[in-house]
C-alpha cells in the first residue's frame, strides 16, 4: 500500500475522482485535494489561498507519492510546481496517462 497525494487541474475533476477510485480499489490510501465551493480562486483571500497551498504541500509530504492527473499532457504551473516540491523530497511522481 502506498500513500499518494492526488495533484492536477481541477477542471479535470472526473478524470481525478475516476483515477482515485481505481488506485485506491489497488490498496493504495489516496489523498485528494480539498473540493472549494467557490468556483475561481479570486473568491478567496490571500491568506486563504496561502493557508490551502501549504496543507497541500503537508499532504505530499506525508505521502510516498504524488500522482498528477495530466489529461492530454497538460500540466499547469500550480501543478509543475508541486511536482518539483515532490521530487524535492525524493517522492515518486505518478502519472495519469501512465496509470490507465
Amino acid at each position: 500500500m502506498k500513500i499518494i497525494t492526488v495533484c492536477g487541474s481541477y477542471r479535470f475533476k472526473k478524470e481525478m475522482v475516476e483515477i482515485t477510485e481505481k488506485l485506491a480499489l489497488q490498496g493504495n490510501c489516496m489523498i485528494t485535494p480539498i473540493e472549494l465551493s467557490k468556483t475561481n480562486k479570486e473568491a478567496y483571500t490571500e491568506a486563504h489561498v496561502k493557508m490551502l497551498e501549504k496543507m497541500h504541500k503537508e499532504k505530499i509530504k506525508i505521502s510516498d507519492a504524488i500522482l498528477v492527473v495530466n489529461v492530454n499532457d497538460y500540466i499547469g504551473s500550480s501543478t509543475q510546481k508541486e511536482i518539483e516540491y515532490a521530487k524535492s523530497l525524493n517522492k515518486e511522481v505518478l502519472y495519469y496517462t501512465d496509470c490507465l
